[in-house]
């Protein structure tokens, strides 16, 4: 399920990536599902108590046309082209990078080293970068960012040794660190507030899309060649996705440019941090919602940790099952994005960010408490599905709350504390599920997930009571 979680900031992919995505991309084929227009059947059924319907496709495909010909979405959908372009892109070049490291070294070891670059990569950016992201003209930035991805990417082939690609993937996610509150940014200037929670519900239906597409193309490319045309394949869509941005408008106001200082020093980085200490202290209720959601993802992506691990020596599934199992859980996600698309104006933040994280909770509890592969897909379903929900209240809930003046350097910092916490907890509970043994170890950790997400909903609840009340005391005055 680690995969799964693609979409949300910061978090590690969980492990060995090629041999899920191998599994999916076989069990599509062996299923048929490939001819399909719809990728997967109208109705599954797993043990007869699971049932989902992806009808609502249709109403979410009409719903994208409809926007692309409103004037006021015309610019949010292109920004959604790129986003998209470079998403499918970064599955082709993930599963290619792994099998280039794995033909070079046939070492297991040196593969999961490329997952502890990304969160290396974040303790080195995000200190600094928020102050950069908040000084500069975030379209251009992402346009560089991307482009400088791209001539990273298309050098990976030419690498000699291993250690050589783990510096060209370092600067990589050091540069992805870098886009994505940068993005943030970005998005929350160019959408207006009203029209947020259903931007973020296309984006989460796009990269969801992206997930299974990309793997599926990536599979096509390597029957047809090596992992070196996929790399290319990504690069490409690295500069497609910048001349997208080209042609975004610039948002920053011109008197913003006397602000920014001819050079970055120390000083305005101390500076800075003591600015987004400030705003914590000021807005208790927000930044402790927004921790609590960091939180319960570093559980998750803890947990993820173990996922291939518990299936094979707990559940006892075959390669196919295990397979399988994956698959069910992108389905879900694509299901709960398609959901979001087309009820999206019914569903509050607090509902999205609050209830979503506790039933993604509730997954993950039926998955650690499982015994048999049909437990096991009902959590996954059920997980998968929700983190739809919280996905996209977690995006809306930021930009909503967090000033786009000082997102960037705020996004950051947290960032770089989530980076920290992911690196402790996974290792503690890597130790433990090695002196204990891994479903005790996996249920305390779901149960810590679920008072977390519990905590989460209660606060999310008292800040919207907060905010109604701070309005209603605006308007009796008024």
């Amino acid at each position: 399920m680690g995969m799964m979680r693609r979409l949300l900031p910061l978090k590690s992919l969980g492990i060995d990536p090629v041999y899920r995505m191998r599994r999916i991309w076989r069990h599509m084929g062996e299923q048929g599902w490939h001819h399909d227009r719809n990728l997967v059947p109208k109705t599954i059924s797993l043990g007869g108590g699971i049932f989902f319907f992806v009808q609502k496709k249709r109403k979410a495909v009409a719903e994208m046309k409809k926007i692309w010909n409103d004037k006021e979405w015309r610019e949010p959908a292109i920004l959604l082209t790129g986003i998209g372009i470079a998403n499918f892109g970064a599955w082709v070049y993930l599963i290619a990078l792994n099998l280039i490291v794995l033909d070079m070294t046939g070492s297991a070891l040196a593969v999961a080293g490329l997952y502890i670059v990304k969160p290396a990569a974040t303790l080195l950016t995000n200190f600094w970068s928020g102050s950069v992201i908040d000084r500069t003209n975030q379209r251009n930035l992402m346009i560089t960012l991307d482009v400088l991805r791209a001539l990273l990417i298309a050098c990976l082939p030419f690498a000699s040794s291993v250690w050589l690609i783990y510096v060209f993937v370092l600067l990589i996610n050091m540069a992805g660190s870098m886009f994505e509150p940068a993005s943030m940014s970005y998005i929350t200037k160019l959408i207006p507030e009203k029209n947020r929670q259903r931007f973020n519900a296309f984006r989460s239906l796009i990269d969801s899309g992206a997930f299974l597409i990309g793997p599926a193309v990536a599979g096509i490319l390597f029957m047809m060649g090596t992992p070196v045309i996929a790399i290319y394949l990504n690069a490409a869509a690295l500069v497609t996705s910048a001349l997208i941005l080209s042609t975004m408008p610039k948002l920053e106001h011109k008197a913003a440019a006397a602000v920014i200082p001819t050079r970055m020093s120390w000083e305005i980085i101390r500076a800075d941090w003591r600015i987004v200490i400030a705003f914590s202290k000021r807005h208790v209720l927000v930044m402790t919602v927004f921790f609590l959601f960091s939180c319960m993802m570093v559980m998750a992506t803890a947990i993820d940790s173990q996922e291939a691990t518990f299936s094979k020596r707990v559940l006892g599934l075959t390669d196919g099952e295990y397979g399988f199992l994956v698959s069910v859980a992108g389905a879900g996600i694509i299901f709960g994005a398609i959901v979001n698309t087309v009820f999206t104006k019914r569903l509050t933040v607090a509902a999205l960010i609050g209830g979503g994280s506790v039933l993604v909770s509730l997954g993950y509890l039926v998955y650690a408490f499982s015994s048999s592969f049909a437990v096991a897909a009902l959590g996954f379903f059920i997980l998968a599905f929700s983190l739809a929900f919280a996905n996209i209240g977690f995006h809306t809930f930021t930009q909503n709350n967090i000033p786009v003046e000082v997102m960037g350097r705020t996004v950051s910092v947290y960032g770089l504390l989530e980076a920290l916490l992911i690196i402790m907890v996974t290792a503690i509970i890597g130790v433990a599920s090695e002196l204990v043994s891994v479903q005790p170890v996996v249920i305390a950790s779901t149960a810590v997930m679920f008072g977390i997400s519990l905590l989460l909903f209660w606060m999310s609840l008292k800040l919207t009571a907060a905010t109604s009340g701070e309005l209603a005391s605006a308007t009796n005055k008024s």
